[in-house]
């Protein structure tokens, strides 16, 4: 008797749900060093469920999901492995771009492209003009990617455009970003229990919710995804302002006042 597979969870019903979700897939080299496997079969490992994640995000109705796969910084690690990573990225193209167009995903690419082989050039590019028209979700790879490097890159193309300082403001700036045409992130998540950016959407990233989780990236499933986004939907975000619940009552300002005078 054939098994059948299990059933897959409905999404929660939350009373808030982020447009944009940013994650830094961190941890698969530990997940690898845990089972006895090299580094490499971690970064195969972490590959395989990307799809499962993007059809869990787009479920939740979130439209824009940005996955953080390669930093400027990586290319200090061995030679062997940052090949390694190269291939791995080609035949992740390869095998989901059609899905990905199927099923209404735009692919996007966030940092330089320059820097990669031609050959993988042409494959992001190709991804990007296949799924140019879709709308269910755009999935941003940042590969090759540093928040640094990125604001670097715009202020040289506003100093190349002869941008005078005094047209220069916040909405200017973020137009010469890579994310020019994409929302700030409302969520950052990061896997593998660490507490920090590591140069990832830096300027974007401002007011952005952080959520942290101990689970390596390989194992990120749904339900992991339904507590990141439970948590997100129980934060009350105030952009350095105050929410009106959380500013002094009339009242207890007049009762405040007729106290002190009393004393």
């Amino acid at each position: 008797m054939a098994v059948q597979p299990a059933q897959k969870a409905a999404p929660l019903s939350l009373s808030c749900v982020p447009t944009h979700v940013a994650i830094i897939m961190d941890g698969n080299g530990r997940w690898a060093h845990q089972r006895g496997l090299s580094r490499m079969a971690g970064h195969r490992a972490g590959t395989e469920n990307i799809r499962q994640v993007i059809e869990r995000f787009a479920d939740y109705g979130v439209k824009y999901l940005t996955l953080y796969a390669f930093s400027t910084e990586n290319w200090n690690r061995p030679r062997a492995e940052v090949q390694g990573l190269m291939r791995i990225l080609g035949r992740v193209i390869k095998r989901e771009t059609k899905h990905f167009h199927e099923n209404g995903i735009r692919l996007l690419h966030l940092g330089r492209l320059d820097d990669l082989s031609p050959t993988l050039q042409q494959q992001v590019l190709d991804a990007i003009e296949l799924t140019k028209d879709n709308d269910r979700m755009t999935v941003c790879i940042a590969f090759n990617y540093g928040g640094r490097a990125e604001i670097l890159d715009a202020a040289r193309r506003l100093m190349t455009n002869g941008l005078s300082p005094n047209e220069l403001n916040e909405g200017m700036f973020s137009s010469y970003l890579y994310t020019a045409d994409i929302p700030d992130p409302d969520l950052i998540i990061r896997t593998a229990g660490e507490m920090r950016l590591s140069n990832f959407l830096l300027w974007q990233g401002a007011y952005s919710e952080f959520y942290s989780t101990d689970v390596y990236w390989p194992d990120f499933d749904d339900e992991n995804i339904d507590q990141a986004l439970l948590a997100y939907s129980q934060r009350k975000r105030r952009f350095g302002g105050l929410l009106p619940e959380d500013e002094d009552l009339p009242s207890l300002k007049g009762s405040s006042s007729k106290d002190s005078r009393r004393r």
